[in-house]
């Protein structure tokens, strides 16, 4: 049967407690040699017979490789069971065994007390130490005269001996018992850390995952849409409208060579080709006329208010849900003869708006496809709100407030 001590993780199988324990378990180990040089050396230079010298200078060199071989490791794994009670029984005999043929011996009580504290539950460690200290008062009872000594004159200097020794006890297990709490808090804050680590990769994954998605939505999905198109129109025109056909196919060559530049750009992260060099009202604009160049649709691209500069992130918002509504009018807007697009500049920051008078459909959610719900998302990133307003015979519009105040340092679109 093992009993296992407040050091020991039940659910993972490890020990803390040896793992704190052995930083300070080398002074320790220092203070055990020392113990048994000095007392080692008062025997040896104590009056009395060879076998007064020899017998308890062998008794106490005993102890030296019973606690490397056996108690040592009890003491450092914190664990406590019949082993231990083995140790502590011999080390306890032992001592005895030097002190009976030495008194000198009794000075092993420095090391002897310490290693029953670190071995043992405290109540036995008491029981024990209790005998150890004992010991010299017996010995005395039975070879005073001889030594000179009394019984009454050596009983007090033990009972405080043994009153030390609890204190010393309570003091080493309050020791020992902080340092294992304190190794399994450093355990817990550095699997908390792993965690937490391990949850941030994955967020950060997941995030990164969710702007690839958005960013192949919006440029690349709607650049080959277009060009798919674009190539359908420039075929069914290739005898009757050469002429128009070209056109379509150099429109076609155009917007593959934006996606091209889309791809490269969204994977690096930079500005999206749209806006560099102009503003957002202009990259606006430019969407409305590949729309009429695509569909032959009549569209009506309006800027309202004094145009201002705006932070990159918010431009690049604005425009991608400018793409994502002119793509929906193409793919969705059957019927629809006139588009209209509003950029909206106010005191309080910048709408817009893209409104057709297709067929619509109810908003219920069920044709709500990825790329709303993209928009949506990308919206609330800039602290905005998107709205779609729909119904059938009623058309669509899409509609987008954010406020704008652009951070000291934050790059601008202008």
């Amino acid at each position: 049967m093992r009993i296992h001590s407040p050091g020991d993780d039940s659910q993972t199988g490890a020990y803390y407690g040896p793992e704190s324990g052995t930083r300070w378990f080398g002074l320790w180990d220092g203070f055990f040699a020392v113990s048994y040089l000095i007392t080692t050396v008062l025997l040896f230079l104590s009056n009395g017979s060879q076998v007064n010298h020899s017998v308890p200078i062998a008794a106490l060199t005993l102890i030296v490789p019973w606690y490397a071989a056996v108690g040592r490791s009890l003491m450092v794994e914190g664990s406590y069971g019949p082993r231990n009670l083995v140790f502590a029984a011999v080390l306890v005999a032992l001592f005895c065994l030097t002190t009976a043929f030495n008194l000198i011996g009794a000075f092993a009580l420095f090391a002897v007390i310490p290693m029953l504290i670190m071995s043992l539950p405290m109540a036995s460690a008491v029981a024990l130490a209790t005998v150890a200290n004992l010991c010299p008062v017996l010995v005395v009872a039975f070879t005073g005269e001889d030594l000179g000594l009394s019984v009454l004159g050596i009983l007090p200097i033990s009972l405080l001996s043994i009153a030390l020794s609890v204190l010393l006890g309570m003091w080493i297990k309050r020791v020992v018992r902080q340092s294992k709490e304190r190794g399994l808090l450093i355990e817990e804050l550095r699997r908390s850390r792993e965690r937490v680590a391990r949850l941030s990769h994955e967020a950060g994954i997941s995030a990164e995952r969710e702007r690839l998605a958005r960013e192949i939505h919006d440029t690349l999905a709607q650049g080959l849409t277009s060009i798919i198109s674009l190539v359908q129109a420039a075929e069914s025109e290739v005898r009757e409208a050469p002429h128009q056909a070209v056109n379509h196919l150099s429109l076609a060559g155009r917007v593959a060579k934006e996606s091209l530049a889309e791809a490269r750009d969204f994977v690096a992260a930079l500005t999206p080709p749209a806006l560099r060099g102009g503003s957002l009202s202009q990259a606006v604009r430019r969407q409305a006329e590949g729309l009429v160049a695509e569909t032959g649709l009549e569209v009506r691209c309006s800027v309202m208010g004094e145009e201002k500069s705006l932070p990159m992130a918010v431009s690049v918002v604005l425009l991608r849900t400018v793409q994502e509504a002119i793509a929906n009018v193409r793919k969705h807007a059957r019927q629809a003869r006139t588009v209209d697009v509003i950029v909206v500049f106010d005191r309080d920051g910048v709408r817009l708006m893209v409104r057709d008078d297709g067929e619509g459909f109810t908003p219920d959610g069920t044709q709500e496809g990825y790329g709303l719900r993209g928009m949506q998302a990308r919206v609330e990133e800039i602290d905005g709100v998107a709205s779609v307003t729909s119904g059938p015979g009623r058309g669509t519009t899409v509609e987008v407030s954010v406020p704008v105040t652009a951070p000291t340092g934050e790059a601008v679109n202008g």
